[in-house]
């Protein structure tokens, strides 16, 4: 139970993914504080890890939007008096942000690249921002943000997301260096990077209805030494590892988690 009496909030808490930090964090003995904008699938949540013994709170809020998210801090801390974990998990890519192979690449939907740009990049600081002090307050305040695969390698289609995500890295590395040069180790940022999951933004692009796969799916599949993409469960490892004092002296680090996808040179 390695975050028992710890306070953690997972931003974009009703996504495929951050569904599976919240179990993952209750799991693991930690308070657990959903923000997303569906208030009422924030609430099932919630009620779900009550009802299994744990404490939850649902927070509606919009990580883009810095009154949203300093009246959800007021309310968590109203609620459970500090906050220990904070999982920037709010992000991902949008149909105006993808580039299809028939379009000419000068033909960028700049307006939907920026949106998704904006959503994974800012969506990550503006949280911080906003939650930073009180985790600093704690005394061992650990944060936790979500790269990807396509921080590190070119993929296809997914420009403003790829962007977004290789600026969550820099961010990562450079947050994490200021925050020790004021707070020492009293408060770190590390990052996860996920392989391909299977999630509700991203399905219809790796498989059909049917279930089998895309073209580009089964491209996945070949750069993938698993041979299979990852399921949400198989993040939580590494995400409790990271908001626990059991990593306390790692900061500035991506942790890959990716079947093999970054190491594989496709030979």
């Amino acid at each position: 139970m390695l975050l028992t009496d710890k306070v953690i909030v997972v931003t974009g808490g009703t996504g495929v993914l951050g569904q599976s930090f919240v179990e993952g964090i209750h799991a693991a003995g930690g308070t657990v504080c959903i923000l997303g904008r569906n208030k009422e699938k924030a609430e099932q949540l919630a009620a779900k890890v009550r009802n299994n013994g744990g404490k939850a709170l649902a927070v509606q809020a919009d990580v883009l939007e810095e009154t949203q998210l300093e009246e959800a801090q007021q309310q968590i801390l109203e609620t459970f008096g500090r906050v220990d974990g904070l999982v920037n998990a709010a992000g991902g890519n949008m149909p105006e942000g993808i580039l299809s192979p028939e379009t000419d690449v000068f033909d960028l939907n700049v307006a939907g690249t920026r949106k998704v740009l904006d959503l994974n990049l800012w969506g990550t600081v503006l949280p911080t921002q906003c939650f930073g002090k009180a985790l600093a307050d704690s005394g061992h305040g650990s944060i936790v943000n979500i790269s990807s695969m396509s921080s590190q390698r070119v993929i296809t289609k997914v420009l403003g997301y790829s962007m977004g995500k290789a600026a969550v890295d820099c961010y990562t590395q450079w947050m994490a260096v200021e925050m020790a040069n004021r707070y020492g180790d009293r408060i770190r940022m590390n990052a996860i990077a996920p392989g391909f999951f299977l999630t509700e933004q991203n399905r219809r692009l790796l498989t059909h209805e049917d279930g089998s796969y895309t073209e580009r799916g089964k491209l996945v599949l070949q750069q993938t030494p698993y041979r299979r993409f990852g399921t949400p469960e198989e993040l939580i490892g590494a995400l409790v590892w990271l908001l626990s004092d059991t990593s306390k002296f790692v900061t500035g680090t991506v942790v890959n988690v990716d079947g093999g996808f970054s190491v594989f040179s496709g030979v």
